[in-house]
This record gives structure tokens, sequence and C-alpha cells, in this order.
């Protein structure tokens, strides 16, 4: 049977608000720079060059074209080396990473880069016949198809989630992200990009979220409590067993749920991937949830029976205070996990899950160990 394929580098750019730092790059240039460094990082761990079959990225609204592939142009690779994008919309990074395992536990044993990209801020507008919309359709005519900042508050209702208890989930969020920020434990993962050297969302909200309006006559969800999209670009790369010390995949699900509750997804896909390798919540050390907003993060920690305040859930700060580059997110959850386990030297056989929910119903979960 083939071993567990093993991140061996990880590396993310900043996350930079839609419309600032980042808002003149398209997506192969905010990811050409991520893949170079994650390139580079994997070549000093294994003291060889890096023999890439394959770069899989997770995009959600950008311009077609196949971002993955002009990403790769743009970073230098050989243009023997091919290039593909994954859209599982806010879970398309981590999905892309698991795509690059699959791959390898199949036979395939060459190394590939993976992960994710977005620019919200060059995202083109779409229309239909001539008329502009926002998004397409997360699912047919039929079912109920919320937008994601719909879903959280019809998600609040339906949980019995209080707007104090989202507020306070948030500023945790923002207060950690300072601490770490402050402590310089995101830069070693970090690739500076257009004079921007951190995510510029840590904090911004956080001293308002009393006094923001609920986005919704008679509801919760503020304008705090849901992240900030962001552009950015995270990628790892994903090798064969024995190729370094990393983390290794040990199981991965993708579930669906339902649509009118997409919030949700990211409880399942944990507790499938969990089962799958007989593991419990209790035997993992590091969570990275994506934060997209904190009634969603609030609504999945319950289903998990894991406390709000546990230190274990983005140590860091989520995607509350970091941002929200939509097709990245997963894999920035992913390259945290990186420096929260292997940069931060956790023992071999240390347990850590990334997980998203996605719009439309689904949800996508990685458990992932530390080898040495």
């Amino acid at each position: 049977m083939p071993s567990d394929p093993v991140i061996i580098a990880a590396r993310r750019s900043p996350i930079g608000t839609r419309g600032r730092a980042l808002a003149q790059l398209r997506v192969g240039e905010l990811a050409a720079p991520v893949i170079r460094a994650t390139l580079a990082d994997a070549e000093a761990s294994t003291g060889a060059p890096i023999d890439v079959a394959d770069v899989l990225l997770g995009n959600c609204m950008g311009p077609g074209g196949n971002p993955a592939r002009i990403a790769a142009l743009a970073a230098g690779l050989d243009p023997r080396i091919p290039g593909g994008t994954v859209d599982r919309q806010c879970g398309s990074g981590l999905a892309a990473i698991l795509d690059a395992a699959a791959a390898i536990r199949a036979g395939d044993d060459r190394m590939r880069v993976a992960g994710g990209v977005e620019s919200a801020s060059t995202a083109p507008v779409r229309s239909i016949d001539g008329v502009p919309y926002d998004r397409a359709p997360f699912a047919p005519d039929g079912f109920a198809d919320p937008d994601m900042t719909r879903a959280a508050e019809d998600l609040a209702a339906h949980d019995g989630i209080a707007r104090a208890r989202q507020d306070a989930h948030a500023a945790r969020s923002h207060a950690r992200a300072r601490e770490a920020l402050a402590a310089g434990r995101f830069d070693a993962e970090l690739v500076p990009l257009a004079g921007l050297d951190h995510d510029d969302a840590i904090g911004g909200a956080e001293r308002l979220l009393p006094r923001l309006p609920a986005l919704f006559p008679g509801g919760t969800v503020t304008a705090g409590t849901a992240t900030r999209i962001g552009d950015g670009a995270a990628t790892v790369l994903v090798a064969p067993a024995g190729s370094g010390p990393g983390l290794a995949i040990r199981a991965a699900a993708v579930v669906g749920c339902d649509p009118a509750l997409p919030g949700v997804g990211a409880a399942p896909a944990v507790q499938a991937a969990l089962s799958a390798a007989g593991m419990s919540v209790a035997d993992i050390s590091a969570l990275e949830i994506v934060e997209a907003f904190a009634a969603q993060s609030l609504a999945v920690l319950d289903r998990l029976g894991i406390a709000d305040d546990d230190p274990r859930v983005c140590a860091d700060g989520g995607a509350l205070a970091l941002g929200h580059p939509w097709g990245a997110s997963g894999a920035v959850a992913v390259v945290r996990l990186f420096s929260r386990l292997v940069r931060g030297g956790a023992p071999a056989g240390t347990l850590g899950v990334a997980a998203a929910s996605v719009g439309g119903g689904l949800g996508v979960a990685a458990l992932l160990q530390v080898v040495r």
C-alpha cells in the first residue's frame, strides 16, 4: 500500500483586504512569488532540486484561463509542467492539496505544488444576457441558495448563536492575531508582495465590534463578525512519504450538507476524516477552521464539541482577523498548521486538522500529522 504523502514546504502571501495593497496584482502575479518561495524552501529541506509534476491551485472568482497554469509559467517553471485549477469555492485551496496528495497516493510519486489563489480585487464582473451578477448559483432551482452572509444569519438563528457570542469570537480572533503578529509567528510563512508584509485586516474591526449594526433587520451578524474579503495566495509542496520532515496527510474528507445551512459543512467533514483514521477530536493538537463568519465557526465548534475559546483552534487568529481570499483560504489553513506544528517544533506524531465550510453545502477537511 502507498504511504501517506507529506507536505514538506508551505508558504503564503500576506492577505490584503480587497481594494487595498494587493489590488493591482492578478492571480498569476499573486501566486508566482509564493510558488517560488515554496520550491526554494523544499530544495533547502531536501538538499536537492525539486522535480515538479504539476501545479494545482484552487480559485473561485478569477478570470478563467486556468490560473494555475498561468501562475506556473509566471513562476518560471518549465513549460512542460502543466497546471490545473480546482473550484470547490471556499474549500478550493484545501481541495487542490488533497487532489495532489491523491495523485501521489495512487502511485505517481512525483512532487506537486498545490494550494490556492484569489484576487477579489481583479475578479471580473460576470453577467447573463448583459445583466451583471455577484456570483454564480451555489445550487439549482428548487434548492435553497442563500449567499454566505444570509446563510450565516440563518445559521445563527437556527442554532441560537447570540450576537454577544459572535462578537466575542471575532474579538478573540483579532486578539490572537495581533499577539502572533507582534511575536513574529507569521514571519517565516509570509512572502511579502507589493510592499505588504502582514495581513492588513488584523485589528481593523476589533474595537468597533459592539457598535456595528446588524447586516439584516433584527439580525445578529455584523461587518465585524463577517470576514474581510481579501487578495492572496498560499501553496505547499506535496511529496511522497519519506521526502523530508513536514505534515503527512493521514486522512481527508469532502462531504455535502444542506445547501440552506452551508456553514456547518466543516463539522461532518472533520468527523469523517477523523473516523477514517480512527481518531477523535480529543486526539488533535491544532485546528485551523476557515472563519468566514463567527456564527459559522461557532456552529461548527458546537457540532464538534469544542469550546469557543479552545486554544487549539486558530491559535494565532483565523480568517475573521487575517482575511478571506476565497479560493486560497483552505490552503492558508494548511500553511498555518505547518507553521504552528512543523516550524513550531511539535514532536513527531502531533496531529492537526484543516477544514472549511463551503457555499452550496459542502465541507472539506484534512487530518495532518507531524513527521520528523
